[in-house]
């Protein structure tokens, strides 16, 4: 359990799943608020950043338009990396992005993926080998494209330590608050579940 605040950063693209975007950000902030509430002289346990190739506006699926904090050349240092899902072919082409993803998965003691977001941590080559799940309707062009990666079935995340895979959008939100018990305990991990009425599958 850190005692001092943890940066998460969120990866933010054009076509973004908006709740592969929004869920891991709910719970982090929950998280935090939480934990402020019940030790408001304590840290905050995370401060959650979205950043993106540039600082412009960025259009999720669906037309949902999200504003970065930061783009990839002033973004923070950063503890915990979400890569989120969505439709992730012009992202994987985009190297800079890739470059940022690979260079902050590399410093980050924690990486995680949400649905396609798997991908895009294995075009970047910081996920290259091991078990990891993936939204149930890509496991198949997972594997075929990245065919060194143990590609896990009928599980909602996988936790190798470092990095963390989850399935699609609330398998986003199961995987976040494992993340939270994990960096700042069950207690708060449930408190953050119930606060935000959300049933939590822990496995």
């Amino acid at each position: 359990m850190s005692t001092s605040t943890l940066t998460v950063a969120i990866l933010a693209f054009d076509e973004v799943e908006a709740l592969d975007f929004a869920g891991p950000y709910e719970v982090f902030t929950t998280a935090s608020r939480m934990a402020l509430r019940e030790r408001p002289s304590d840290p905050a346990p995370f401060e959650v950043v979205s950043v993106a190739r540039h600082r412009e506006p960025v259009r999720a699926r669906a037309g949902l338009t999200l504003l970065p904090d930061h783009g990839v050349a002033d973004a923070p240092p950063v503890d915990v990396l979400i890569v989120p899902g969505g439709v992730v072919d012009a992202v994987m082409r985009c190297t800079e992005t890739l470059r940022w993803v690979a260079q902050a998965s590399e410093r980050a003691p924690l990486t995680a993926t949400v649905c396609t977001g798997a991908f895009v941590l294995a075009a970047s080559g910081a996920l290259t080998a091991g078990p990891v799940t993936t939204h149930w309707e890509d496991q198949a062009d997972l594997a075929r494209a990245f065919p060194a990666l143990e590609v896990k079935a009928g599980v909602r995340w996988v936790d190798q330590g470092r990095i963390v895979t989850s399935g699609g959008i609330s398998a986003g939100i199961d995987m976040s608050l494992h993340l939270v018990a994990r960096l700042a305990g069950e207690a708060l991990a449930l408190r953050t579940a119930r606060q935000m009425e959300f049933q939590w599958t822990r496995h």
